[in-house]
């Protein structure tokens, strides 16, 4: 093949291949001990209009978590750890989750116990379900977090 047409072909290739990122992962801070959360309270991110702090605490739930959902002013007075999030979306032929970053905060100081990124281009796009459940997985296995044992079976609490 000519030297022309070999370039022509690594460019064209470069440009797909740029349409498929996929990154994923979870941070804990230095000294955090997940292991002793038992209860969340997803913070709506203000911005959201998705219901995306719902599908966050369904996801904890699912885990044998207790989690509750909301405004952080409707948080119960007991609940452990505060969660955050920030999504992001973009648009190639449908709207899709581009990011979603998840913060776990230490209820009484706010101070970042774990932080999860999912970043999933057009090519490798996935539901928002599949990208909260990707992010707080990496979350959890990152801080060893085990599933609550005992009578609610991960309801929220009242």
């Amino acid at each position: 093949m000519p030297r022309p047409q070999r370039l022509l072909a690594l460019v064209a290739l470069g440009l797909m291949l740029a349409g498929c990122v996929n990154q994923e992962g979870a941070t804990l801070t230095p000294g955090a001990d997940l292991r002793r959360l038992r209860s969340f309270h997803v913070v709506k991110f203000q911005p959201d209009n998705r219901g995306i702090e719902r599908l966050i605490a369904d996801d904890l739930r699912r885990r044998g978590l207790s989690a509750t959902s909301g405004e952080e002013a409707a948080r119960p007075p007991e609940v452990d750890a505060l969660v955050t999030y920030s999504d992001r979306w973009a648009w190639d032929i449908t709207m899709y989750m581009l990011s979603l970053d998840i913060t776990l905060r230490d209820a009484r100081t706010g101070f970042p116990l774990a932080v999860g990124r999912s970043l999933h281009t057009s090519l490798t796009r996935q539901s928002p379900t599949e990208m909260v459940g990707e992010v707080i997985g990496n979350i959890l296995r990152a801080g060893a977090v085990a599933p609550a044992t005992g009578g609610n079976n991960g309801a929220a609490r009242p």
